[in-house]
């Protein structure tokens, strides 16, 4: 082969230690790069490139960020990657989503909020890599204790509609003293709207008639937050 043939080398022609599953076998899955992994994921590239080349391509397209590739849809990598079907993306949506669950998981383990920051680490691990606007709820006992989590809504990238009713119900059904909501800002910005301070209002007074109190409303972006109590303003 001349420096210059463009034929596709597969993977199957590679030294055995360089082929991404045999490296894995050989050196644990650390040793692999970010692309050696997603090839795996795909198993195959296609007739121009391998699956390691193809790998790279996509890693390129997320700007190298597990982050935005995360953010990818299904439509996104079978429209913009030849060699990636529907069961191929569905593959990588879903480990992407378990890597979610994980780091969700791991966050859960913390079961008493003390601060704001507390509340972000929680629900950060929820909102990250969503396009859309959601509404969770942290209910809390008395001594600031998580007795449950639960979705309140899911909107779209503009906005969505919270039930103070729902909220209030579940958190009577869970004995709890204490909620603490957040929701998402796609856009980036995390500073609140009018409908934000408005429904901030409405729950705090609604759940004051009920002994329970309302003890902060985040607005949580990828990278940072806005808590209503750190500023004053609930």
């Amino acid at each position: 082969m001349t420096p210059f043939d463009s034929t596709k080398i597969s993977i199957k022609q590679w030294a055995e230690e360089d082929r991404p599953r045999e490296k894995l076998l050989m050196k644990g899955a650390s040793a692999l790069s970010n692309s050696e992994l997603l090839a795996i994921l795909i198993g195959s590239g296609n007739d121009k490139e391998s699956a390691v080349e193809l790998s790279k391509r996509i890693l390129q397209k997320a700007d190298n960020d597990l982050g935005k590739l995360a953010k990818f849809a299904v439509s996104d990598l079978v429209n913009n990657f030849r060699g990636i079907g529907t069961a191929k993306a569905v593959t990588i949506v879903a480990a992407m989503e378990l890597g979610k669950r994980r780091k969700e998981a791991g966050a859960a383990e913390r079961k008493k909020i003390l601060s704001s920051k507390d509340a972000y680490e929680i629900f950060s691990s929820v909102f990250i890599d969503l396009n859309h606007e959601e509404t969770w709820a942290l209910l809390l006992d008395r001594a600031n204790q998580i007795v449950d989590h639960m979705q309140v809504s899911r909107g779209g990238i503009a906005g969505t509609v919270v039930d103070i009713r729902l909220i209030l119900r579940e958190a009577l059904n869970n004995y709890a003293s204490g909620i603490i909501l957040a929701h998402n800002h796609p856009s980036g910005n995390c500073v609140p709207s009018g409908n934000d301070v408005q429904l901030t209002k409405k729950l705090k007074e609604a759940a004051r008639y009920m002994d329970i109190v309302l003890l902060d409303h985040l607005i949580v972006t990828d990278h940072t937050y806005y808590s209503f109590a750190d500023e004053g303003a609930i």
